[in-house]
């Protein structure tokens, strides 16, 4: 295996266990550091080394990453506003996740509308 096989993997879990830590201690810290970009980052960084660093598809890549915060900021809005709701967890879950759901069905028919 590769490292850039190996390193998301090895970076997710010690995330995973940075933000159990962190919520001990400050709930907004661990909350800040749950949604830290490092998975764009990792991707982009995958898509940098198969691609040799292309610009155009670093550029089309990067254009992605972006369109796909929408979603992604609709499926935090709607875990808060369930939560506010009182729902359970796994609901909450289910909530978010349809509303990404939606977000991302949305971006690739307006991607193909628009020819993106």
């Amino acid at each position: 295996m590769k490292l850039q096989d190996v390193l998301p993997i090895v970076l997710s879990i010690a995330l995973i266990i940075l933000v159990a830590i962190l919520e001990k201690q400050s709930r907004l810290v661990a909350a800040v550091t749950a949604v830290m970009p490092l998975g764009a980052t990792l991707a982009y960084w995958v898509v940098y080394s198969i691609n040799e660093g292309d610009r155009t598809t670093m550029e089309s890549f990067s254009r992605g990453l972006v369109l796909g915060l929408a979603p992604t900021v609709a499926f935090v809005i709607a875990v808060w506003l369930a939560t506010r709701a009182g729902l359970k967890l796994m609901p909450v879950l289910v909530v978010g996740y349809v509303v990404w759901g939606a977000g991302v069905a949305l971006l690739l028919a307006l991607r193909r509308v628009l020819g993106y």
